[in-house]
């Protein structure tokens, strides 16, 4: 949460970039510093804080939750088999984790896409919901309580996509830069391997990131969906797009996941730190990621 409160602008500027284009319309931003400035000055610095709440909510059950798992899914393998698990252990216990928070956070990130998409709407087809309690009550009373988890499952392969990505990345990033003499257990160790690990993230999740979004941002007219599913975004996009459209809005999302990766590690490792510290009575540590 507190690294969302950092980056939540660069996510909006991702979110809406990722979205222009639908429908065949007219591309409204011609790239990352146009979509900021332009976001700045229709709807002010307020605008790029739209849906925090949902943001804060996202982090609150999604990272809590993935970041819980893989944590004690890793203490388990190293108790059971003596070892720090390697790639493939590292990768699949990051896939495990991903998709069990995805789905308690879909609800929180269904509001936050709805909210942060809302300003480019026009005027009469805004949602205007007032808070993340408002956008979740409004959207199980007016279309069900599970549209709540509408893009549900594209929502857990891109977890499953970041998370096998960016734990896996970042157990194996700590365990090389250890093992190379030249760094010891601290912030700045954490702060290499985390940067590592929002780079390979990025490039490995866009694509499902695009489907998950316009997914949970489409509506529905006369019944009929714009998308079937999320492989029916992905060959819309490249169709109507082209192929490196699936990559759209790809400094924003590395702006917004590379200092959202190091400081969701640093806070996390320092954090536990403290606490084994000063709860637990150790010497601190590191937080068994």
């Amino acid at each position: 949460m507190g690294a969302t409160l950092v980056v939540q602008p660069l996510d909006l500027v991702k979110t809406r970039m990722q979205i222009q284009g639908e429908g065949g319309a007219a591309r409204e931003y011609k790239n990352t510093f146009d979509a900021f400035t332009g976001i700045l000055r229709k709807e002010g610095a307020t605008g790029l804080y739209k849906g925090i709440g949902a943001g804060l909510l996202r982090q609150a059950t999604y990272t809590t939750t993935r970041l819980g798992v893989y944590t004690a899914l890793n203490e388990t393998y190293r108790q059971s088999q003596g070892k720090a698990p390697g790639l493939l252990a590292s990768m699949g216990m990051g896939m495990i984790a991903g998709a069990t928070g995805a789905f308690v956070g879909t609800p929180a990130e269904v509001s936050l896409i709805r909210m942060t998409a809302d300003g480019r709407l026009p005027l009469a087809e805004r949602r205007n919901y007032t808070s993340v309690v408002n956008a979740l009550s409004r959207i199980a009373k007016e279309e069900g309580i599970l549209m709540l988890w509408r893009g549900c499952i594209p929502t857990m392969g891109r977890a499953m996509v970041v998370n096998m990505a960016q734990l896996a990345s970042y157990s194996q990033a700590k365990q090389y830069l250890l093992a190379s003499g030249k760094f010891s257990e601290g912030i700045q160790m954490h702060f290499v391997a985390s940067m590592i690990s929002g780079l390979i993230t990025t490039a490995a999740s866009m694509p499902v990131d695009i489907a998950k979004t316009r997914i949970q941002n489409m509506k529905v007219v006369d019944g009929k969906p714009e998308y079937k599913g999320a492989i029916d975004v992905l060959i819309k996009v490249i169709r109507n797009e082209g192929f490196f459209a699936l990559w759209k809005g790809f400094t924003p999302y590395y702006a917004r996941l590379g200092p959202h990766t190091v400081l969701t590690f640093i806070l996390l490792e320092q954090m536990n730190s403290a606490f084994n510290r000063y709860v637990m009575g150790g010497t601190g540590g590191s937080s068994g990621i």
